[in-house]
């Protein structure tokens, strides 16, 4: 069954996370998505860990992608890429902005010979402006955001998210700048300019904060476990482990006030509204925790599902990847990888009840598809010759 994007091909030049995790996600859904390569590979070819000499970060986020190899700096392989760039739809880089330029193959010089092409671009700090130039990682763009700043402990410093939350958004952000580039183009015959970065994907996540800093004028406090707008909303440790418990709505606050038997807090002046709880948060947590480690994990999951509180355990991974939820919904699924064999990766979070995506291929091998790549160019050139001959014989002919 063809994918949403079938027919689609795009050229990869990214690298690291943001870019290749875009790439990724329209490969899933059909996209031909050619990884074009340095000769010696990119750099996250060597990050560890490592499976049958394979780095398994590379395999997880450059599945469903074929691999050529091609040295920027020679002339004979541009042009090679400029006959790939011929029968693309999409090009995505992560250079720093004016690499690109300097190899003839940024936007304002492809576009011309290319009118129909979306050029993706991701950076660490967007194309224009005083930081332009300045290369970026995920640690950064949560410094330089204020992610660290709200994260972590209330007394202590600021924290890294240990996910790599802003290249993980940004190239979320590009995937939908580039599909809504694709269908700008059904109606305009013409491709676009996209781009993002790690800055302003992070800054963007900020929603919370925004309104607390807009509206006050002051910096937003880091606050630990606690929900900046709705309380009680975070993690209890419980009789045998630790529960989660979201009961910010008036129904879901006095079922659980009635569940932990302190129906009292719900009439408690400190607690009554939604604001008031929010404001007296520290002492409303103190209150329910003292009741919460009374029982199991197990018993609150129970009493609260059964009450419609939202609610759910604290899992590790080796819960998370065998949770029968998470079976039931393939969101791990086994690949095969020419060098590594059968590999678990990631599933597909995305359901298209008529264009599901699909898990095709491992990650490829540097430059396992270069003969079929080029014998595809050569096909495509001669088409276009012999194309460019009609039209000629045609006009010759009137």
């Amino acid at each position: 069954m063809p994918g949403a994007l079938d027919g689609i091909r795009v050229i990869e030049l990214s690298h690291q996370l943001a870019g290749p995790f875009c790439a990724m996600i329209l490969a899933d859904h059909g996209a031909d998505v050619i990884k074009v390569e340095p000769p010696g590979g990119e750099d996250m070819r060597r990050v560890p860990p490592f499976i049958a000499g394979e780095s398994a970060p590379y395999m997880m986020w450059n599945r469903n992608k074929r691999s050529i190899a091609l040295n920027l700096k020679a002339p004979e392989d541009r042009a090679t890429l400029l006959d790939l760039l011929a029968s693309a739809d999409v090009v995505l880089e992560s250079y720093r902005p004016g690499v690109m330029a300097r190899f003839g193959l940024d936007w304002d010089t492809l576009k011309t010979t290319f009118p129909r092409l979306i050029y993706g671009s991701v950076s660490g700090f967007g194309q224009t402006g005083p930081f332009a130039a300045r290369g970026g990682f995920d640690v950064v763009a949560q410094g330089m955001s204020a992610l660290m700043s709200i994260n972590g402990p209330c007394d202590g410093p600021p924290h890294r998210l240990p996910i790599p939350l802003c290249d993980l958004t940004t190239g979320l952000y590009l995937a939908i700048g580039i599909l809504s580039a694709i269908e700008a183009r059904h109606r305009t015959g013409r491709g676009q300019y996209v781009e993002t970065s790690l800055f302003e994907s992070a800054t963007a996540l900020q929603v919370y904060e925004a309104v607390h800093y807009f509206t006050t004028g002051t910096n937003p406090p880091r606050m630990g476990q606690a929900h900046r707008g709705i309380s009680p909303y975070q993690v209890f440790p419980t009789a045998d482990g630790y529960v989660t418990i979201g009961a910010g709505m008036q129904r879901f606050f006095e079922s659980l006030c009635e569940l932990a038997d302190v129906p009292g807090l719900v009439t408690d002046p400190r607690f009554v509204t939604a604001e008031d709880r929010v404001a007296n948060n520290a002492v409303l947590v103190d209150l329910l925790s003292e009741r919460v480690r009374r029982h199991t994990t197990d018993w609150w999951i129970d009493a609260l599902d059964k009450a419609g509180v939202p609610c759910g355990p604290v899992l590790n991974h080796e819960q998370l990847f065998n949770h029968p939820q998470i079976v039931h919904r393939r969101m791990v699924e086994t690949v095969r990888h020419e060098t590594a064999g059968d590999i678990k990766t990631l599933g597909i979070p995305l359901k298209l009840s008529d264009t599901p995506g699909r898990i095709r291929r491992g990650a490829p091998v540097l430059n396992a598809d270069r003969d079929e790549i080029l014998a595809e160019r050569a096909v495509a050139r001669e088409a276009a010759e012999e194309a460019c001959a009609a039209t000629h014989a045609t006009n010759t002919g009137r």
